[in-house]
């Protein structure tokens, strides 16, 4: 459980889901997406932009014992060291982003820039913002972008509206979003026997229910 905790998402507050007398089943914490992939006006990707809501139930665990001014609200300063541990525990899982650039392997830059928390009091849920830079900015004719999580203990979607867009890119571009296929009856069972601090032993699971961007540019 330990090492779970180490690698897991959101470092530490991973193990308050571990604690959790709810955490039986696979996947332990959802997060909803918007991402934009961010452009120089030369043409030349730079970035990717990410959203990342969490469940109210997660993020009810990450926000207890933290002091606010305000019961219930929580300002971008008073959950500023929550997204720096954040973002620290991010760099373990290669940020949960996996990039191609013509069917090569991309590299961001560490750390994120530009990262902080916000916390929506009528949904009670925190949404965590950063900026992965591009270690070497690019042209692309084929641009891909995975979010996932290989242990499949995080089950990243992208959101229903709106869930990608281009800043800045040349007018010829076109994003879509490629949708996994729906999770088979018995795979879900199969996973539900999982205990909180089993891993799925083939690491392919986040891959293979993973939602894809694709960026076509001439």
């Amino acid at each position: 459980m330990i090492d779970r905790c180490f690698l897991a998402f959101l470092g530490a507050f991973a193990c308050l889901v571990l604690a959790s007398a709810n955490a039986s089943a696979h996947p332990h914490v959802w997060i909803t997406v918007h991402s934009e992939l961010v452009y120089a006006p030369d043409g030349t990707l730079t970035g990717v932009r990410h959203d990342w809501t969490l469940d109210d139930m997660f993020s009810v665990f990450a926000t207890q014992g933290l002091a606010a001014k305000t019961k219930g609200q929580f300002t971008r300063e008073e959950l500023a060291p929550l997204a720096k541990v954040n973002v620290s525990s991010l760099k373990e899982a290669d940020f949960y982003t996996y990039a191609t650039a013509d069917g090569k392997r991309v590299e961001f830059n560490e750390p994120p820039a530009g990262y902080y928390l916000e916390f929506n009091p009528k949904d009670t849920v925190l949404t965590l913002h950063f900026m992965l830079p591009l270690k070497v900015p690019m042209k692309a004719k084929n641009f891909n972008v995975e979010v996932y999580d290989r242990e499949f203990f995080i089950d990243f979607s992208f959101a229903e509206k709106n869930p990608v867009k281009l800043v800045g890119a040349p007018a010829q571009c076109k994003v879509s979003v490629v949708n996994p296929e729906q999770m088979s009856a018995s795979l879900s069972q199969q996973l539900a026997q999982l205990g909180a601090d089993q891993r799925d032993p083939t690491l392919t699971l986040g891959s293979q229910f993973a939602n894809k961007i694709v960026v076509k540019c001439p």
